[in-house]
């Protein structure tokens, strides 16, 4: 089998209240989408950080297309992996294309200024979440929605081949969220990947090849989402009895 883009190896997260975890020991390939499932406060956001070289693991090592996550540099790291946090925080004023012009800082040098083709790109990438008319509005006047949807847009610019994404469908009416997760499809289906904790158990069963389930007291399991996606599994995940049902072959779930 190919190279993974992305490989956690005896990898345990730090979290300050936890005193260990199930070490984790998985591969993402071109191709494949993994959904990242577990209650509020487990560690879902931290996995991420840890997987993008932002916070060092407990043990174990990331290494992104076979190289270990800490021998390459940051603006290397850039070129092939995007991270869509879970909130935004804007510090300086800026303009919706300004915003997602970021995504194309890795390829620039030093004093570089963006060029016609980094543009096209920003714009395209604006386009496909319906931004693109607000090109010239400053972020601090955007909806939460509208926020969101510039973070994966910025994240698209960036034109990575593996995205991260920290809850991706927040603060997004049904229409987008649909829209951006038809997004993340078309750039997994370019032999890209993606890997996104999520908090709806059916939009992974409808979205996710792959499942991570993160438990409260530190266990893990993961596989193929039609493995993952057992009631037992996911009752003793959430402390909470569910019904399961089935629309178009997708199962749901709902509370019991």
């Amino acid at each position: 089998m190919a190279t993974p883009l992305l490989s956690l190896h005896d990898l345990v997260i730090h979290i300050p209240e936890r005193e260990s975890g199930e070490p984790l020991d998985l591969a993402v390939h071109p191709g494949q989408c993994w959904g990242i499932l577990g209650p509020n406060g487990v560690g879902k956001t931290t996995l991420l950080h840890t997987l993008a070289g932002l916070r060092a693991p407990r043990r174990g090592s990331v290494r992104l297309a076979g190289t270990r996550l800490a021998e390459l540099g940051r603006q290397a790291v850039a070129r092939r992996m995007a991270l869509v946090f879970q909130d935004h925080h804007d510090g300086f004023p800026a303009t919706v294309l300004e915003t997602a012009l970021i995504g194309r800082h890795p390829y620039l040098r030093a004093w570089d200024v963006e060029s016609p083709e980094d543009l096209a790109i920003a714009r395209g990438a604006l386009a496909r979440v319906d931004l693109a008319h607000l090109e010239h509005r400053l972020i601090a006047t955007l909806s939460g929605g509208e926020r969101q949807r510039l973070a994966i847009a910025t994240a698209l610019t960036q034109t990575p081949e593996l995205y991260l994404l920290d809850e991706p469908t927040n603060h997004l009416d049904l229409h987008h969220q649909s829209r951006v997760l038809a997004l993340i499809h078309e750039e997994v289906a370019r032999d890209g990947a993606a890997v996104l904790s999520l908090h709806d158990v059916n939009l992974a069963a409808r979205h996710c090849d792959h499942l991570l389930l993160l438990y409260p007291d530190g266990q893990a399991c993961w596989g193929a989402t039609d493995r993952m996606l057992v009631p037992e599994a996911l009752e003793r995940l959430y402390g909470q009895r569910l019904a399961r049902g089935q629309v178009g072959g997708v199962p749901i779930f709902i509370p019991h």
